[in-house]
């Protein structure tokens, strides 16, 4: 069966981009290099589903593409034709909604998806498909910006699994979704 996984960053005052998607606060935390679990979660994974937003974000660090696994990028007003022509062997464009677009990955085999981008993770976690999350927050306040759980339409209980410190600064906290 097809589980859905949580992996992100937020500032301490729970958001996880500025308002205008930028990211700089994280980078200049970047943790000195210590493992924060993220390469033994890529690889746990069988590909990852991601907002436009996010996708575009990534797209401009510029550089080789971060994942070695499919993406799919969850967007209604995103086509094909707007992916990269050097990615489009590795990502598509899909505006099914988060339980269609999980039952087409199972068909094709997926079991462990990555989660990424706030919108998409408060829709995978509205229809009842987020396993687990590793929330990693950074030692900023930022003071306004995108926040990672804003807007939930309904309480959602965790189960704590672990709680860890990560030099300099950081915490990474794990729950399963009960």
């Amino acid at each position: 069966m097809i589980t859905g996984h949580v992996f992100i960053a937020t500032s301490l005052d729970g958001f996880i981009a500025r308002t205008d998607d930028s990211l700089d606060w994280l980078m200049k935390h970047d943790g000195g290099g210590a493992d924060t679990g993220y390469q033994a979660f890529i690889d746990s994974v069988d590909g990852i589903v991601m907002g436009r937003t996010s996708f575009q974000t990534v797209l401009g660090f510029g550089g080789a593409w971060p994942y070695p696994v499919p993406v799919v990028v969850m967007s209604r007003s995103l086509a094909s034709s707007d992916i990269p022509e050097a990615l489009r062997d590795r990502v598509e464009v899909s505006a099914a909604a988060p339980a269609d677009l999980m039952a087409g990955l199972d068909g094709r085999g997926w079991r462990r998806v990555y989660v990424d981008g706030g919108q998409v993770i408060r829709a995978f976690l509205e229809a009842r498909l987020i396993t687990d999350m590793v929330v990693t927050v950074a030692p900023v306040l930022i003071g306004a910006g995108k926040p990672l759980f804003g807007g939930l339409a309904r309480d959602i209980d965790l189960d704590l699994v672990a709680v860890r410190s990560i030099p300099p600064g950081f915490v990474q906290v794990s729950y399963r979704v009960k």
